[in-house]
């Protein structure tokens, strides 16, 4: 699917007596802002982000992402004296007919699992209209899940991308590895011209990561095609999507004539936000693509979030959790 969703850009020289005597407020970044980070202002937040998700993750997530993410089988563990209730079938008789008395076998989980995060790093997350980016959203989210996988002792690593591959974390444990994550979801951009292309991210997982993993797929999805690498992507991994998108995505707010940017592209046009036409076109064509989404993951089997930027992703997260 071309990129045919026009993203909000203000231009602050010469583009604010249009929206002066308006209420509405367009939150939307440059993409220089967060080169114009510092060092510190990078670690503040990293920190800021930490206290908040981890905090999730620790009294909200971790019994979920637990019970919906299984490992991957049992192994022995000990053996221990009969108790009343033990299954006969774990009798242990070898060591019973020692000690002349039942012993039984315990299992535990072979828990250790790996998680990989593919995340949209491309322009069109640079762009949000109601207090919040949808970028600021991926990156809480990820944040969030990789302290969950973290807390029950799973490795994570992440795949960064725009039109092309922009950065490979390979999945590690710690809390350093985790901050590492967290960092570079704040402060990487992309080096080209910040398009999106899902099929390159998928390419690139099923080629470097040989072993099955879970895999949160984070992005507005705004893409070439990708149905076949997405394929086979489910079919190796427990694949989960994530369609993170902004109300401004679908709705128009009413500003009257405005100059919009293809934040991707860089092409401008000018546009009247208060045409009915042009609000359905706009609406409609939003709704094209989501059903477009919903439609390529619902072939292969895997599962799809719709997330908005204004919407509590917490309780969105647990309902998949328990619903697993």
């Amino acid at each position: 699917m071309n990129c045919v969703i026009l993203f909000f850009q203000k231009i602050l020289s010469n583009r604010i007596s249009f929206l002066k005597n308006r209420t509405i407020t367009f939150v939307v970044w440059e993409t220089e802002i967060i080169s114009m980070l510092t060092t510190a202002e990078i670690l503040k937040r990293v920190r800021r982000i930490e206290i908040k998700t981890r905090g999730l993750s620790n009294h909200i997530f971790a019994g979920e992402y637990h019970s919906a993410f299984k490992g991957r089988g049992m192994s022995f563990s000990e053996v221990r004296e009969y108790a009343d209730g033990d299954d006969v079938k774990f009798i242990d008789w070898n060591v019973t007919a020692r000690f002349s008395h039942p012993f039984v076998k315990v299992f535990e989980e072979e828990r250790e699992l790996t998680v990989m995060l593919v995340v949209d790093i491309s322009s069109s997350s640079l762009f949000g209209t109601y207090g919040r980016l949808k970028r600021d959203l991926i990156t809480e989210i990820a944040a969030v899940l990789s302290f969950s996988a973290s807390t029950n002792n799973d490795k994570v690593g992440v795949i960064f991308f725009s039109n092309k591959i922009e950065k490979f974390i390979p999945p590690k444990k710690g809390r350093g590895h985790i901050l590492r994550i967290i960092r570079e979801l704040i402060a990487l951009e992309p080096t080209d011209t910040g398009s999106t292309n899902v099929e390159v991210a998928l390419q690139y997982l099923n080629n470097v990561v040989k072993k099955r993993t879970i895999c949160f797929l984070l992005s507005d999805f705004i893409s070439e095609p990708y149905e076949k690498s997405l394929q086979l992507a489910a079919r190796k991994h427990d694949l989960v999507g994530m369609h993170i998108f902004d109300r401004g995505d679908r709705d128009l707010l009413p500003a009257g004539l405005v100059q919009v940017m293809d934040s991707e592209k860089k092409t401008t046009a000018w546009l009247d936000t208060e045409d009915q036409t042009v609000q359905v076109e706009y609406a409609k064509r939003f709704d094209m693509h989501k059903q477009y989404c919903l439609q390529a993951f619902r072939k292969t089997g895997a599962g799809l979030l719709s997330i908005r930027t204004d919407q509590d992703y917490v309780k969105i997260l647990q309902g998949y959790f328990k619903g697993r």
